[in-house]
């Protein structure tokens, strides 16, 4: 089985990251996104995964080639973007007509036992339900328990069931003819390509969709949701990852990430704080956040916070003599 996984989008949601980082590879929860999503892929029996790469594709490529040197990986460049379904469609002289696929998509983080999914007599699509179903694709079930629609991006949803950006196709030539179709006849819907569409079209032709749940899903593509996934996958490690060197009277509270080769002294860190490598942390107080490698805070008092990598903060430094009955405010 083969797998595609689009990391083309440029995140506009997550600027400044990533103006100097792919959206696929900022860290949360000591490791970047691209790498949680693949530790997950690689518990199934893969023969390749396709990454279609566009912007800063090269440190996509050059981190999947140092952390994974022996996953079969190939790169396909994405220019111009014009969605997930082109995306997907760049890939087709990779994929042979009759086997099967599973698309992730870059930015989100799941859990799902992909051994069962790939065991479905029909191709599926994880879905979860949420509040607000206008943001994603919708799908619509029908009495058999099989999608009977699928629209992207609906402003009137006629159901909560969202994709959340896992699909398992057994007929991978039909969605590359279905995209391929989408492409020649300019059907786009919010001026791109979607999978969605193309999922639709054949749905249309006669081709069964089942459906599985996630129960659990982390979209990564703000930095409300980055910060609220790093909390949440922090609190899922066994115990804190703390260097036994190089913190100095500093209070840890868990659940934190602290990478190798960081220097903190004086300090307060957590709850839920990933810090990555080679970081200096001087007299400051850190919850809520996450700290990229080569970075030097002092004086710094951050939550809900998102530091990139080789970046410097000093924060304000007082020396106060206060008298009886003071109020002071910094705020």
């Amino acid at each position: 089985m083969k797998v595609i996984i689009p990391v083309a989008g440029i995140g506009s949601r997550l600027r400044p990251h990533t103006h100097t980082q792919p959206k696929a590879m900022l860290p949360v929860a000591g490791k970047p996104i691209l790498a949680h999503i693949i530790d997950n892929l690689l518990e199934v029996k893969l023969d390749e995964i396709i990454f279609v790469v566009g912007y800063l594709g090269d440190k996509v490529e050059n981190f999947i080639r140092g952390l994974y040197p022996n996953l079969n990986a190939k790169f396909v460049v994405q220019e111009p973007r014009e969605g997930i379904g082109h995306a997907v469609w760049m890939t087709r002289h990779l994929v042979e007509a009759n086997e099967q696929i599973l698309i992730v998509l870059g930015d989100t983080i799941f859990d799902v036992d992909l051994k069962e999914v790939l065991l479905s007599e029909t191709s599926s699509l994880g879905v979860k339900k949420v509040d607000d179903p206008r943001a994603f694709g919708v799908a619509e079930i029908d009495e058999t328990g099989n999608i009977k629609s699928l629209v992207e991006k609906p402003n009137i949803p006629t159901s909560n069931l969202a994709l959340v950006g896992i699909y398992s196709i057994k007929e991978a030539g039909m969605l590359m003819d279905a995209i391929e179709h989408n492409i020649q006849n300019n059907l786009r819907t919010r001026n791109e390509f979607h999978l969605t569409d193309a999922l639709m079209r054949m749905i249309n032709q006669g081709v069964k969709f089942s459906t599985f749940q996630v129960g659990n899903w982390y979209d990564c593509g703000s930095k409300s949701n980055l910060l609220e996934t790093n909390a949440i996958l922090l609190k899922r490690q066994p115990s804190s990852n703390t260097p036994k060197h190089g913190i100095d009277n500093t209070i840890i509270i868990d659940p934190v990430s602290i990478a190798n080769n960081c220097t903190i002294a004086n300090s307060i860190i957590g709850p839920n704080v990933s810090i990555g490598e080679n970081t200096i942390i001087n007299q400051s107080v850190i919850r809520d956040s996450i700290i990229g490698s080569f970075s030097e805070l002092h004086n710094a008092v951050i939550h809900e916070s998102i530091i990139g990598s080789d970046s410097s903060l000093r924060g304000l430094s007082q020396s106060l003599n206060i008298g009886d009955s003071t109020e002071i405010d910094f705020n």
